[in-house]
């Protein structure tokens, strides 16, 4: 896991809106098609990015406790 998955996703999501800015077919709700297709790429990239950094650093370490009395 490292940070660099993050900036091929944001490269890979850009590129997507890029092609649905184009590729948009003409008609009365062209711009609302266009804003509904980048904007839910855009929210999906955000959440995963944020649950993907959640994981890769935490806030919080987990601590180990003695689920099991140690055998000497």
């Amino acid at each position: 896991m490292s940070g660099y998955t993050l900036l091929w996703a944001f490269i890979a999501v850009f590129l997507v809106c890029g092609a649905a800015h184009v590729l948009t077919p003409k008609g009365n709700n062209q711009t609302l098609i266009r804003t509904l297709i980048i904007m839910s790429l855009i929210c999906c990239y955000l959440m995963w990015s944020v649950t993907y950094l959640a994981q890769l650093h935490p806030l919080i370490n987990p601590k180990r406790v003695g689920l099991r009395p140690h055998h000497t």
